[in-house]
């Protein structure tokens, strides 16, 4: 049985899921794009190459098990992208919550149904339909949990909006004793400069107390600020429209001091190496260009 545990985001990993690019499928058509960033390398003629993306990940397969992470991957389904664990479930706690994913996603879920046999059945649950929410936007802070939503009344129009308020409300509801805090983010079909697919393209928290922040990918200031507040100005890494492009804020924590993050990420990293992070750089570059990075690439199971 394998004893889930996730309380943060930073403690000492001990078991993850990590997708996989093999067999990823044909350069999607226009109008099967996700994202506004997709679509932009779609038509650009940059949509990355699946043996690219497989070196991408096997770099970072290859840093997990330097730390000797347990690390799952997927079952391999033939021609279908499978990078992005995180939008199809989540650990909170000792809970592995099935995300409602867009209904084409569908088949990620069996793909790692071999490691949800492993857990407890009571642990396993799932929200109902009109429940939307995705990995990427809930992030776990000891007693708080942050959640990423949308709450523009046009909210069905995008397909970029992936966690409702209905999903705030269930996991409000599945853990009352924590403190659920929901932010309100920007969202934008067309431009990818301009769009928080998840609370983690635009946050995350590193270390024991320091945090990395988009202030625009907030619809509202106060959500902001309560991070500010929450987390001191001084401890937040502010970064600039093109670095949440570039998805800066989606690096992926070991260890309260060990993070993994991109090698053009120089500002970022000689932030995090002047607070005493040991800085694992890969490429991932080619990734990047599907609107996902690090952290969108890991389901963590457990850690201490």
């Amino acid at each position: 049985m394998l004893e889930l545990n996730i309380k943060n985001e930073t403690s000492r990993l001990r078991a993850v899921v990590l997708g996989s690019a093999v067999n990823n499928g044909p350069t999607p058509k226009e109008e099967e794009a996700y994202d506004p960033k997709s679509l932009e390398h779609i038509l650009a003629g940059t949509y990355p190459v699946e043996k690219d993306m497989v070196d991408e990940m096997e770099a970072f397969n290859a840093v997990l098990k330097k730390y000797n992470v347990t690390v799952y991957r997927p079952e391999m389904i033939e021609n279908y992208n499978q990078i992005f664990t995180r939008d199809i479930g989540f650990v909170i706690d000792d809970v592995f919550v099935k995300s409602n994913i867009l209904p084409d996603r569908e088949r990620e879920l069996d793909a790692i149904q071999y490691i949800i046999d492993q857990i407890n059945p009571k642990k396993v649950v799932r929200p109902p339909e009109k429940v939307h929410i995705e990995g990427g936007d809930v992030m776990l802070w000891n007693d708080y949990i942050f959640i990423g939503t949308y709450k523009g009344s046009d909210y069905k129009d995008y397909i970029t909006a992936r966690t409702n308020i209905q999903g705030v409300q269930y996991i409000k509801d599945l853990f009352p004793n924590k403190i659920v805090k929901e932010f309100d983010l920007v969202k934008s079909k067309i431009e990818a400069r301009d769009n928080a697919l998840h609370l983690d393209c635009c946050f995350q928290p590193v270390g024991n107390d320091k945090g990395i922040i988009y202030k625009n990918g907030f619809r509202e200031e106060a959500d902001y600020l309560f991070l500010v507040n929450l987390f001191g100005k001084e401890n937040l890494f502010h970064i600039t429209r093109d670095e949440m492009y570039n998805m800066n804020s989606n690096i992926f924590s070991i260890d309260t001091n060990v993070v993994v993050s991109e090698r053009n990420f120089t500002r970022l990293n000689n932030w995090l190496r002047t607070n005493d992070f040991v800085v694992e750089e890969i490429p991932y570059a080619e990734i990047a260009k599907q609107e996902g990075l690090l952290r969108c690439s890991t389901l963590p199971l457990i850690r201490d």
